[in-house]
């Protein structure tokens, strides 16, 4: 067998693009659905859990969610803006779920699996996962342990939504992604690379969190409302960001242990339970209170990641506005909310010590 422990970056990603095309082509030929985006997160998951050295592909990775940016954007018409009183009701319940996702989430990694206090906190955050973790090290977490429970986080529940609302709210998953690009006029294309880039390369520089997908998709968003961008992304490009999201979700568990896999991704699967049970109950609420539909409710509070969401909503035909402005006040007051309370948390400890 010859060593792959000596392959160069060039390599690794070869070999990562193989294994995701190899995946995507046999979810193809089985017809399961989302073969761009299952296929090689699965090929790519069960590759990296063999030990096979596995790499994303850096920045081509980041500029795949610049696409799903500007899909998002071209959805907020003038309509989106008249049902924003409407969608009020159920924005006002997010800050309550991040609430009770603290509530439960920090004592259940600290009392059940015995994390210390800085990483079980913001192990039990739903932000992202590049978020929590720069925070987390801040604060004396340990970056192992929560980049492999976020990780599980948005693996499961990027599995496990399409099954949920394929059998318990019978909403199929192969709605139309977007006319192929070949139909859509080439000025359009031309303005949707453009404001992808720049809306990314802006964000940047300006420190915006998110900023492969908030940056063109606030861009976006302006040339819609102004007249000027009438179309979304062909459905080629949605196709090629999803094989890169799925490629680097599988790719992100090269070098996990069996140890690992014992502890800290059980912790990370267990954990996914308890919030896809709050995501339901909360979704639940939305229907009952009649604030939204059930499908964009569900995937509103589902807590995966904005850019797997979004494919998502895509793919299922739901309002991409409502889902997403749901997803970005989450991230918003997670990002914004977490280090200031555990810098809270932190002192009292302190003091309590010292006394």
């Amino acid at each position: 067998m010859s060593d792959t422990s000596s392959l160069s970056i060039t390599q690794r990603r070869a070999l990562t693009l193989a294994l995701a095309a190899t995946g995507t082509w046999v979810f193809w030929l089985l017809a399961l659905p989302l073969p761009f985006l299952f296929g090689p997160m699965t090929a790519c998951l069960i590759a990296a859990l063999a030990g096979l050295p596995l790499t994303g592909f850096g920045q081509v990775s980041v500029g795949a969610r610049t696409i799903l940016g500007v899909a998002v954007g071209a959805s907020v018409t003038p309509a989106l803006f008249a049902s924003l009183p409407t969608m009020a009701g159920s924005l006002a319940l997010v800050p309550i779920f991040i609430l009770i996702i603290a509530l439960v989430g920090v004592p259940f990694f600290r009392k059940v699996w015995k994390l210390d206090a800085p990483t079980a906190f913001y192990a039990a955050m739903p932000g992202g996962l590049q978020d929590m973790v720069v925070f987390g090290i801040e604060a004396g977490a340990n970056p192992r342990t929560l980049s492999l429970i976020h990780a599980t986080r948005v693996l499961c529940i990027i599995t496990v939504s399409p099954l949920i609302m394929s059998y318990f709210y019978d909403t199929g998953l192969s709605h139309p992604l977007g006319e192929p690009a070949a139909s859509l006029p080439w000025p359009e294309l031309v303005i949707m690379a453009l404001a992808a880039v720049i809306g990314w390369k802006v964000g940047e520089r300006i420190g915006l969190f998110g900023a492969a997908i908030l940056g063109p998709l606030i861009l976006t968003a302006m040339l819609s409302l102004g007249d000027v961008l009438h179309s979304r992304p062909p459905q080629e490009a949605i196709l090629a960001a999803q094989f890169l999201i799925g490629s680097a979700i599988g790719a992100q568990f090269v070098g996990v242990t069996l140890a690992e896999l014992r502890r800290v991704v059980l912790a990370g699967f267990s954990y996914v339970i308890l919030l896809g049970a709050l995501a339901v109950v909360f979704a639940q609420c939305v229907v009952s209170l009649g604030l939204g539909p059930e499908v964009e409710a569900f995937l509103a509070f589902a807590p995966g990641g904005q850019a797997e969401m979004a494919v998502l909503a895509i793919v299922s035909g739901a309002d991409l506005g409502f889902v997403v402005s749901h997803h970005l006040v989450r991230i918003v007051l997670v990002i914004t909310g977490a280090p200031l309370v555990a810098t809270i948390l932190q002192r009292r400890r302190a003091s309590s010590q010292r006394s």
